[in-house]
């Protein structure tokens, strides 16, 4: 009784308050909003109704902006989020503000609500995985499903794709020197081995392979995938091991090829490259991709990465990804951690990395901690990338609000967190794919690889031909209808490297300074294109 008397109530205000307002403004500040969470679902459940939604990128922290119903702010009202309603004329002047030439940021439209899915076996608790908790307490609608409905085809369905904290190489998280007397280990192998032989394949390791496959597929014609922890790394051990038997006895009953590392193929991954295969069944340990072995594992509180400040101007990926009212992120453990720099591949968008006191640093191979040595002086812990017509994201890490999540933890209440900045890094990738993508001419610069007749074609953008493609150490950059006067390279999160003036159709530009990398190309003032340096 007394809920329906508060919910007349409202609609009360609402309706007397109409006349005067017509654009409902979500502000996402950290001063600005009190449950940011529950703000993605509200802009998800706007797109659900037809309702078109701006994505004030920069702006009091990624605001949203849309037209005002009093659905929605009933909406707002009953899941705590908060919400102003502006005039016409006021929003208009918001507008002009993020769209003008001297404000660092942009508008994208978020048009429709993408599906979404998340890859998990059906018999784990929801605690087990940040993004299910994510996309529960926002509110917004997803599917389950699990290698069955994958090798069927069922991925066509969706939009986006979240891997739960899988091992897809069939090693079972690699938990078995630990656990393999445990029940729970027992049953996950004996489901993981019925469900294998369901499907036609003998070992689970090549049914998780024709996983990925599915996977990879799903993305290069569109899809969107994300991944966090242990699937990030062993999403590109099993693309690499094609072929390859990397698991030992214990996991599929005869020995790993002595020859496996050596027959890895790099070139099949998404984002890692020439990292070393951990072929021993008694080591907790994957590869040498994750940084948990290496780095020195300081106090809690000092535990954080810095996300990337890219220019609000360039490339709008990278701007929506680290919307946030924070740039500093606290870091949290999981089986993989954080990525090494030295296995990264340079065309990878690094989004948010945390740098370690310069050191001494322990020789490659030397096992255990010493408290007065660094390994690296560098990790990254969100990384993102394109392949083919999709794209991936991967967050290193298992809970951003659980520091070292242990089997057995209680589950996470992010009703205690409503406005965690780690919690905004998963629901940043969620809306990402309601954007209309706009493609970008990208130019890949690699000496070992001669440009060939047929692969030598100018890639264009608002009449700006960058080209050859792929090239050497020279880019070639043109105009058709007018000069070149400006020409502007800046690194991925917006520093110039490159700032020259001219006075000509065409200019070429000497690349060979500049360090393995993605950079983004300006030519008089506009955003023409990306060079990936390799």
């Amino acid at each position: 009784m007394k809920y329906r008397l508060l919910t007349a109530s409202l609609i009360c205000l609402l309706l007397n308050s109409r006349a005067f307002a017509a654009e409902l403004f979500i502000p996402m500040d950290k001063t600005g909003q009190t449950n940011h969470l529950k703000a993605y679902g509200i802009a998800f459940a706007a797109m659900q109704k037809g309702i078109k939604v701006d994505w004030l990128l920069n702006y009091k922290g990624g605001s949203f902006g849309m037209k005002d119903s009093d659905e929605l702010e009933l909406l707002c009202m009953k899941r705590g989020v908060s919400f102003v309603k502006l005039s016409d004329k006021k929003y208009a002047q918001i507008v002009k503000e993020v769209s003008g030439k001297s404000f660092d940021g942009q508008i994208v439209k978020l048009e429709k609500a993408p599906k979404i899915a998340v890859y998990t076996p059906l018999n784990k608790e929801p605690w087990d995985d940040a993004v299910t908790l994510a996309l529960t307490y926002a509110e917004i609608p997803f599917d389950k499903l699990y290698a069955d409905e994958v090798l069927k085809g069922d991925l066509d369905k969706y939009d986006w794709l979240h891997l739960h904290h899988e091992d897809f190489t069939g090693q079972y998280g690699k938990f078995w020197a630990q656990f393999h007397n445990a029940a729970w280990y027992q049953l996950d192998q004996k489901t993981m081995e019925e469900m294998a032989a369901r499907n036609g394949y003998k070992k689970v390791s090549d049914m998780q392979l024709a996983v990925v496959k599915k996977i990879r597929d799903f993305v290069a014609t569109g899809g969107n995938m994300f991944a966090m922890c242990s699937a990030t790394e062993t999403f590109d051990i099993a693309l690499a091991a094609d072929g390859v038997d990397i698991c030992d006895v214990p996991f599929d009953g005869d020995a790993t090829d002595p020859n496996a590392q050596q027959k890895l193929d790099f070139a099949k991954t998404f984002a890692f490259k020439d990292f070393k295969i951990s072929a021993n069944a008694y080591e907790y340990s994957h590869s040498n991709i994750d940084n948990s072995n290496y780095r020195q594992v300081l106090p809690q509180a000092q535990d954080n990465f810095t996300l990337v400040t890219p220019s609000g101007k360039l490339d709008a990926v990278s701007l929506m990804l680290c919307q946030n009212h924070s740039q500093n992120i606290k870091g949290f453990m999981g089986q993989t951690t954080a990525f090494r720099k030295e296995v990264i591949k340079p065309n990878v968008m690094v989004l948010g990395n945390r740098l370690q006191a310069p050191t001494d640093k322990i020789p490659e191979g030397v096992t255990g901690l010493r408290s007065n040595f660094y390994t690296q002086d560098y990790e990254a812990r969100y990384i993102h990338g394109e392949f083919g017509k999709g794209s991936w994201t991967f967050l290193g890490g298992h809970d951003p609000e659980a520091y070292q999540h242990r089997v057995g933890d209680a589950t996470t209440d992010l009703s205690k967190y409503p406005n965690s900045p780690g919690y905004r890094l998963i629901l940043n990738n969620v809306l990402f794919p309601a954007v209309k993508k706009t493609e970008v001419p990208t130019v890949v610069m690699n000496k070992t690889t001669a440009p060939m007749e047929s692969e030598n074609i100018p890639v264009k953008n608002n009449g700006v031909k960058i080209y050859p493609n792929p090239a050497n150490d020279e880019l070639v950059i043109s105009l058709a209808t007018e000069k070149i006067g400006q020409v502007t390279i800046s690194n991925i999160s917006g520093q110039e490297v490159f700032n020259h003036t001219y006075n000509t159709q065409q200019v070429s530009v000497d690349m060979n300074s500049l360090t393995p990398g993605m950079y983004l190309i300006k030519v008089n003032g506009e955003y023409a294109g990306k060079v990936v340096k390799q």
